[in-house]
């Protein structure tokens, strides 16, 4: 139940994403994705984060003067997974670049908490980038996530300045990262 009240939401918020700044009905009614937000706000720190995969633990403050894609996901979530390949080709694209993927993955059912599971999502996906188990939903509820597959860009001073939620926008987010990654040059 609580997954479909939850499609539901997403589902209404898709149909007022034409009123969000930057977007058109068009734009809208094509993407399918639903834009949270654009704001410029402190990102929230990591917080009540289990296991790492790929790194040691990391912080926003120990990543300050990078740009940083901040992907909430969960191995389960067919939509997730849809995006996987987009997040991981980004991160080729920039990784040497000063820009870091940290995937929160927070589970929505309880064999998503097996970090076996997690492992071995990891390893099918071909994913190497630093993913951190958010089974409390700590930096989940920091961030007042409420989508899966939820991605926040996080600029070099620590500022979240484009968010999305959904599949899709894969070019506007390349192309944020790539604005981003080119100011600081």
């Amino acid at each position: 139940m609580r997954h479909f009240t939850r499609m539901l939401s997403v589902a209404a918020l898709a149909l007022m994403a034409s009123t969000l700044p930057g977007r058109s009905d068009e734009a809208a009614a094509t993407s399918g994705a639903v834009q949270v937000a654009e704001a410029t706000t402190t990102a929230p720190e990591f917080t009540g984060l289990g296991n790492w995969f790929n790194s040691q633990p990391l912080t926003l403050a120990s990543l300050r003067g990078k740009v940083v894609l901040v992907n909430f996901w969960t191995y389960g979530c067919v939509n997730c997974v849809n995006t996987l390949p987009h997040v991981t080709q980004l991160y080729s694209k920039y990784k040497d670049k000063g820009f870091v993927i940290v995937g929160i993955h927070t589970p929505e059912f309880p064999f998503e908490h097996s970090s076996n599971n997690v492992q071995a999502a990891l390893k099918r996906h071909g994913i190497t980038y630093p993913v951190a188990q958010d089974n409390k939903s700590a930096t989940w509820n920091a961030y007042r996530n409420q989508y899966w597959p939820a991605q926040y860009i996080v600029d070099q001073s620590g500022r979240i300045v484009y968010s999305h939620a959904g599949e899709g926008a894969y070019d506007e987010i390349d192309r944020t990262v790539g604005k981003l990654l080119n100011a600081s040059s």
